[in-house]
């Protein structure tokens, strides 16, 4: 599936091809490809028990060779491409092309899941979800990057140090958000997966300002579980990384309400080019 796109100001921001906008725009794909996976004209899929259900992102990985390639009025190509991994879990790819140059891939793992009480996020639980069984397609081999990712997240979700070498422990002061309906959760009343890139940006903004800010180099994003709309979050640094090259970090997200990590975040960034 390929998509062409112009890139204007919807798709640009101060380092070139906005990421929060790339996020959006696959997630957006990888859920469309599950409705044409499984022959559905619509993106509504139900649980065993009726229950609305959604397909949320466990793991995300994004590389790029530098978003800040693609300028204002640039043409550039979304290929994407999804396979079903499990009973309800699927992985997508998205490789963002300018002509014959690729500027990124994203990665995205999703599994279903479903509301336990309504308008209840902390409820939410994997979906059993029998139909899909009869999806066309039989469930394939993990691939090799959702491997590593799955693999990658529960170091990290078990606070293993050694996951990511060469790092110092951060001395920044935790920073606390409160998630704005408008603006921070979308159409299912979760927070926005893509909004949790968002926070860690602004926190690594307040913690440090530079005087040219770095762009992206890689990112990973590990989902543990959402917020109620009026719960607040914590987003944290773990441990930090300078040099020539750039800057490296991991952080982490948590419920402000009960303290339960709700997300793992590496970061790496490196030196805007000019």
């Amino acid at each position: 599936m390929i998509q062409r796109y112009r890139a204007g100001m919807p798709h640009l921001n101060y380092t070139g091809l906005s990421e929060n906008w790339l996020l959006k725009e696959c997630g957006h794909r990888h859920w469309e490809a599950l409705a044409a996976h499984s022959g559905r004209e619509q993106t509504d899929f139900h649980d065993d028990n009726g229950g609305r259900s959604y397909a949320a992102f466990t793991a995300i990985r994004l590389q790029t060779q530098g978003l800040d390639a693609i300028r204002e009025d640039d043409a550039f190509d979304i290929h994407s491409s999804l396979c079903r991994t499990g009973p309800v879990r699927h992985f997508s790819t998205h490789r963002i092309v300018r002509g014959s140059e690729e500027i990124a891939e994203l990665s995205m793992s999703s599994a279903f899941v479903t509301r336990g009480e309504a308008c209840s996020n902390r409820s939410v639980a994997r979906a059993a979800l029998a139909a899909l069984a009869a999806l066309r397609g039989e469930v394939e081999p993990m691939p090799e990057r959702a491997a590593q990712m799955m693999q990658m997240s529960k170091r990290l979700r078990a606070a293993d140090n050694t996951a990511i070498p060469d790092l110092t422990p951060a001395t920044s002061e935790p920073i606390e958000f409160l998630p704005c309906p408008n603006s921070d959760f979308n159409g299912a009343d979760f927070l926005y997966f893509a909004s949790f890139q968002a926070f860690v940006d602004r926190a690594e903004w307040q913690w440090r300002r530079f005087d040219e800010p770095p762009v992206v180099a890689s990112r990973s994003l590990f989902y543990y579980g959402n917020v109620d709309v009026g719960d607040a979050l914590i987003v944290n640094a773990i441990g930090h990384a300078e040099d020539e090259q750039g800057i490296r970090h991991w952080t982490e997200v948590r419920r402000k309400s009960d303290g339960m990590k709700i997300a793992d975040v590496t970061t790496e960034k490196r030196w805007r080019r000019r």
